[in-house]
């Protein structure tokens, strides 16, 4: 009995039919709509080549590159002369994992908004400070004037 002819196999004492199995995965794979997509521009003997391995890395690859929803999605062309240019933008949630230099650029980012936010945040108050200050008529300095107070009463008083 050649053992490279053979399709049952003696698996803990059951018969198991690995041909049946592997079919029955490849199929499951095939099925996959983003593998489908990609086999379907084959030739049939090319698709029937890959073994079920080959399939499921071609699925994890395919799929890591899908587009999915955005939250944003605005995409168009512009006619130059005699060509045509698309562009694209797209934003959302970011759902994938960052790498380290991702990660403090990302920080650097946060930082320089929350300094911007806050700093614009101080300026809001010390400004109203100092509106409540002029209103009440009370003068840190005498004869000074930043000339707020002025322009504020020229344009809402």
């Amino acid at each position: 009995m050649n053992i490279a002819n053979k399709e049952n196999k003696l698996l803990n004492g059951a018969e198991v039919d690995f041909e049946d199995e592997n079919k029955k995965i490849r199929q499951s794979l095939k099925r996959d709509s983003g593998l489908k997509k990609l086999l379907e521009k084959m030739p049939e003997d090319v698709q029937d080549s890959f073994t079920e391995e080959q399939l499921a890395n071609l699925k994890i690859a395919v799929s890591a590159r899908s587009w999915g929803k955005h939250a944003i999605d605005f995409r168009s062309t512009v006619k130059f002369f005699r060509y045509r240019y698309y562009y694209v933008f797209v934003a959302g949630r970011n759902l994938r994992e960052l790498t380290r230099a991702e990660k403090q650029f990302s920080l650097l980012v946060q930082a320089f908004f929350g300094t911007v936010f806050l700093s614009f945040c101080a300026g809001l108050g010390l400004l109203i400070l100092y509106l409540i200050k002029s209103a009440l008529g009370i003068n840190i300095f005498a004869d000074f004037s930043f000339g707020v107070w002025d322009w504020f009463k020229s344009i809402f008083i």
